[in-house]
């Protein structure tokens, strides 16, 4: 190779020299030497670097080499992802670990991996190996699509999309390139993977993920997940089971990270049904009975179930006389006449007992080990023995359904994310408020989410915001409430085309809650005559934040 990749090349194999000669004396000045000449080399390239992006990516190699965390506010249009992907480039070569990346979506998941691609190619990273990880709700089942295609109506939607699932047309819910519904989808799509005892284990993409981003070190360099992955990993760890993601990370980057908090407490919030707490139950003893033979354990669990009964009964009668809607969520009253503590004392029995269990389905034994630890919560919540936990009822399927919550998240991430060896950065548009000093300006954050480290200058957006920004008001649209929601509905869909059309329909919707989103996508579907010439070119493009 000649020419400037040959330079770019031959410069980063002799970083990866000198700090295998003496890492710890040439660490920092490779490292900062290495993103000078990164940044040096962009206009030659066809690049062009943006204000601030520079130095984000020497406060996250400063923060790197010093073993430190760093929270840092990246304004909109700065390039963001350049800035924390060329040190975290230079760090996985320098450090042969992985490098861990955590986004906030699918979609932004996906387009830092093309950025990845792209700016590693530019400047000389011909090799890197990564993988982009997101839930199991988003890959096909062929285990499923099998089960479905000889049986299914021959030339029927679902048919059809289990026969290209089989013939490997159809890997993960992205490859539907016209898009498909949730009800569709949710008979194809890996729900309860059976993992290596899968028949088709070898040509599933889910168990190929799975496996890269529990890479060990030198086997993969930069793993992208969304928090929802990174934060199961974080929780499956500090249960004791085995996690998701690699052990041994170089560095974790977690961008969007003003999203966090809200994600550690959707993770940690359990939802049980009498129905789930009966199947975890039976899955307990049949793990437990395998191993022991022990006939006395049918007692118990009958035990524990009958306690279980009798609490959704009372719960059931709560739902019926104080929920107006499935929807509601309603205070649990006190739960008189079961003996909770008694079936505590059980169910710490049956944990400590799966935690020793020694079997080839290691899988199964921590799924279940982790649903018992959160019916031991559950029942110490409901006893009134465990104060740290909200509680409450609804029935959003037709179902009672009891779910707890921690009160507060900061104890979590500040002992499984904020006080390990690997550093992790803290990343956002939006991370800081009004204040004099760093330490007030991210103030808020730092106390919610339990954050140790440092605080690095804002880097400020190149946008003028304060001389391009308008803020509209709507005066016709109603105060929500049950009673006029309908009203409200169909105010709001109106306030939305009138402004499609003044933007000449450039346009983003942002929606609270997916019914909205659905009644407004449905009313447009409708009345697409009305929407005019504004929505001509482009009509309503439905998009999902999980996805």
């Amino acid at each position: 190779m000649t020419g400037k990749g040959a330079v770019v090349i031959n410069w980063l194999n002799d970083l990866y020299k000198l700090q295998k000669q003496e890492p710890a004396k040439n660490a920092e000045p490779a490292l900062v030497n290495a993103i000078f000449r990164m940044y040096d080399r962009f206009k030659r390239l066809g690049l062009t670097e943006r204000l601030g992006q520079q130095d984000m990516s020497l406060d996250i190699a400063d923060a790197y080499v010093h073993g430190r965390n760093a929270m840092i506010e990246a304004g909109v249009g700065i390039g963001k992802s350049f800035a924390y992907l060329i040190p975290g480039l230079l760090i996985n070569q320098l450090s042969r670990q992985p490098v861990i990346i955590a986004t906030s979506s699918i979609q932004l998941s996906e387009q830092i991996h093309k950025d990845l691609r792209f700016i590693g190619s530019r400047l000389g990273f011909s090799m890197v190996r990564s993988v982009v990880g997101k839930g199991m709700g988003q890959y096909a089942c062929r285990y499923r699509a099998a089960d479905l295609f000889p049986s299914g109506e021959s030339g029927s939607p679902l048919t059809v999309m289990a026969e290209r699932i089989l013939n490997a047309e159809i890997n993960e819910r992205a490859d539907l390139k016209g898009g498909v519904s949730d009800a569709l989808w949710s008979n194809v799509c890996v729900t309860d993977c059976k993992f290596e005892h899968c028949h088709y284990k070898h040509t599933c993409a889910f168990y190929d993920m799975r496996a890269k981003i529990n890479a060990g070190p030198g086997e993969m360099d930069i793993i992208i997940v969304n928090q929802d992955l990174l934060i199961r990993d974080l929780i499956k760890k500090k249960e004791g089971t085995k996690g998701l993601i690699t052990e041994r990370p170089a560095l974790i980057i977690i961008d969007e990270a003003h999203n966090l908090e809200a994600k550690v407490r959707d993770a940690q919030t359990i939802e049980f049904t009498f129905r789930g707490i009966s199947r975890v139950l039976e899955d307990a003893m049949q793990l437990l009975y395998k191993q022991s033979a022990d006939r006395s354990l049918m007692k118990s669990f009958q035990f524990v179930r009958r306690c279980a009964k009798e609490l959704f009964r009372q719960i059931e009668a709560d739902l019926l006389h104080t929920a107006k809607q499935d929807t509601d969520r309603i205070k649990v009253s006190e739960i008189t006449g079961v003996p909770l503590e008694q079936a505590v004392q059980i169910l710490q029995e049956f944990r400590l007992s799966l935690s020793v269990l020694t079997s080839r389905h290691e899988r199964e034994i921590d799924n279940t080990f982790e649903a018992v630890n959160g019916m031991i919560d559950l029942f110490q919540v409901l006893a009134g023995t465990e104060g740290n936990y909200l509680l409450w009822a609804s029935q959003p399927r037709g179902e009672a359904t009891v779910s707890i919550c921690p009160k507060g998240i900061s104890q979590f991430l500040k002992y499984s994310l904020f006080s390990g060896k690997t550093s992790v950065i803290l990343t956002s548009a939006t991370l800081s408020q009004s204040g004099d000093t760093l330490e007030k300006q991210y103030a808020y954050l730092s106390r919610s989410l339990g954050y140790r480290g440092e605080y690095m200058e804002r880097q400020a957006s190149p946008f003028d915001y304060d001389n391009h920004t308008m803020m509209y008001i709507a005066k016709d649209v109603p105060y929500y409430n049950h009673n006029n929601r309908e009203a409200y509905l169909e105010a709001a869909y109106k306030e939305l085309l009138r402004l499609c059309n003044v933007t000449d329909g450039r346009t983003l919707v942002l929606f609270f809650g997916q019914r909205g989103y659905e009644v407004h996508s449905q009313k447009a579907e409708r009345r697409e005559a009305e929407v005019g010439a504004a929505y001509a070119a482009g009509r309503l493009v439905p998009g999902r934040g999980d996805r």
